[in-house]
């Protein structure tokens, strides 16, 4: 099993720039909850670098252009998916939204691996 996290962000240095940008200058406007999380201005958490490193299943990061052109499926993003004989909804936006810190959403990627016995 895999787990795609899909930003809702698109790639390119232009977007990058725009992301940034909206991080520093209007962050309660920002429209990626997955990317607050797990990653501050301009880099990855540390924390969350520790714990996709030791994370026992496959994961994969995704910007949501990049997602939609190599499945071509659509989502409500951010969103976390599990890939196994199927690919389904693991966390929803709504329940990311509900997460107020990275451990928070640490403790439901532990949840999806406990749940598929990884």
């Amino acid at each position: 099993m895999k787990l795609i996290f899909v930003y809702n962000a698109d790639s390119g240095l232009a977007n990058t720039i725009k992301d940034i940008g909206q991080k520093l200058f209007a962050p309660q406007t920002y429209g990626c909850l997955l990317c607050s999380l797990t990653h501050g201005t301009f880099r990855e958490n540390p924390e969350w670098k520790a714990f996709r490193r030791k994370a026992g299943m496959q994961m994969l990061f995704l910007h949501r252009d990049e997602f939609e052109q190599q499945y071509d499926m659509k989502f409500d993003y951010p969103v976390i998916l599990k890939q196994g004989d199927a690919l389904e909804v693991a966390v929803s936006k709504e329940q990311m939204g509900a997460f107020a810190t990275l451990d928070e959403l640490i403790e439901a990627v532990k949840n999806i691996e406990l749940q598929n016995g990884s």
